[in-house]
């Protein structure tokens, strides 16, 4: 056995060697990218659950590229070779070639049955519904409303900037609707417009989800004065709340879903799993409420993240758009900070100053950690000043809101 034969035995490094030295550059890219994001993860600067799948899954799959035998389905040809992983391929269409896989690649399954047809999505919106406490929105619906559109500013300026860079209508409201902040929606909405860039443009959304806790505290103490930030509400000059019952909040949600999915068909998928699991919840039905908002919110994510991390394969990432998108997801973050902030100081004027305009930033619908943001930064400046419901309550409404939006994009766009 000469040195080249001995060499070709361990085949991730020696498809490091015969690949264009562009593939080769950004597989070591990603994988050192992926030990960063599970570092990241573990110190909590990003969420765990979704980065330390993410990342080992991103490192592996680049580590793992090895030489198919001719005639194997799956694939790509790199310089006269066929390379791939038995991961799972994402660019297969063939009908036969798609069932071999399923027998070979041990995540295509996982990728075909619940992936690509958006199913995950649905099952992490689910458990995302199984914790909000629509109470808050139904006794605030003129504020949460007027607070979560203005925080979609970044979802509607983005589009046309988008498309000014280049990019496809449906592409653009593809990454534009990063500025929602809400990833089932990104990958929901990407794989019904642009289903040839819904891995790079999730990976992205679900990356800048960390910067809403990161980065969006610089935001409020760059825009609001720490005056206004310490701002307590004054209960007493508003008419007292009167409690919202369980029966109340399960028809509202049952009356809200049907309005929904009557107005905007396309997205009713992800309006039927989020109102389930708040019909759920307010239902008491306990032991489904308890596997929903637990193994299957849990397991979802995980697996979305484990998934979303093996798709970051070197070849499919060299897109000359990539650049472009992680502008754009950035800006559609920072438009939104900035709009729902906008959206906190007309709610400070229509109240005569007795509202806190740092509940704005709540309107971005990452739920709960805007609306946590929100309440950190207040407490900073005022120790007495309680502002989470009313955040919450403009959080939850983001949530929905940000669903209206794509469902339009769906059905504006397709």
């Amino acid at each position: 056995m000469n040195f080249s034969d001995f060499f070709h035995q361990f085949q991730g490094i020696a498809t490091l060697f015969s690949s264009d030295i562009s593939i080769s550059i950004t597989r070591i890219f990603l994988i050192f990218l992926g030990l960063l994001l599970m570092y990241l993860g573990k110190k909590g600067v990003l969420e765990a659950l979704l980065m330390i799948p993410m990342g080992l899954g991103m490192a592996t799959i680049n580590a793992s590229l090895m030489f198919l035998p001719h005639g194997v389905p799956g694939g790509f040809v790199e310089n006269g070779a066929v390379q791939g992983t038995l991961f799972l391929d994402s660019m297969v269409t063939d009908v036969n070639q798609m069932f071999d896989l399923l027998q070979i690649d041990f995540l295509q399954p996982v990728y075909v049955f619940t992936f690509s047809n958006g199913l995950i999505a649905c099952l992490v919106f689910m458990g995302i519904g199984s914790l909000l406490d629509i109470g808050f929105l139904l006794q605030r619906p003129f504020t949460s409303m007027l607070l979560a559109l203005c925080a979609e500013l970044g979802t509607f300026v983005v589009v046309p900037i988008a498309q000014a860079m280049g990019l496809t209508a449906q592409e653009a409201a593809s990454i534009a609707m990063v500025g929602g902040a809400d990833g089932p929606m990104v990958l929901f909405t990407s794989l019904s417009l642009a289903k040839h860039l819904f891995v790079p443009i999730t990976v992205v959304a679900y990356l800048y989800l960390g910067l809403t806790y990161g980065g969006y505290p610089y935001l409020i103490r760059l825009l609001i004065p720490k005056k206004l930030r310490a701002i307590k509400i004054d209960k007493s000059k508003e008419k007292p709340k009167k409690p919202i019952s369980a029966s109340t909040k399960l028809a509202a949600a049952g009356i809200l879903c049907v309005v929904l999915c009557l107005l905007f068909p396309v997205a009713s998928p992800l309006f039927f799993s989020l109102f389930l699991g708040i019909s759920i919840k307010e239902a008491k039905l306990t032991h489904i409420h308890d596997f929903i908002s637990g193994p299957l919110l849990y397991g979802s994510t995980f697996f979305l993240g484990l998934t979303l991390g093996v798709l970051c394969e070197a070849h499919l990432l060299l897109d000359p758009r990539i650049l472009k998108l992680l502008v754009l997801g950035i800006l559609a973050l920072l438009f939104s900070g900035i709009g729902g902030i906008i959206g906190g100081y007309i709610m400070y004027f229509i109240k005569g100053g007795n509202f806190n305009p740092t509940i704005g930033i709540a309107g971005v619908s990452c739920v709960p950690s805007t609306a946590k943001v929100a309440q950190k930064e207040v407490t900073k400046s005022n120790p007495n000043s309680m502002i989470l419901p009313e955040a919450l309550g403009a959080n939850i409404c983001g949530v929905i809101t940000s669903a209206i939006i794509a469902g339009l994009y769906i059905n504006f766009f397709r």
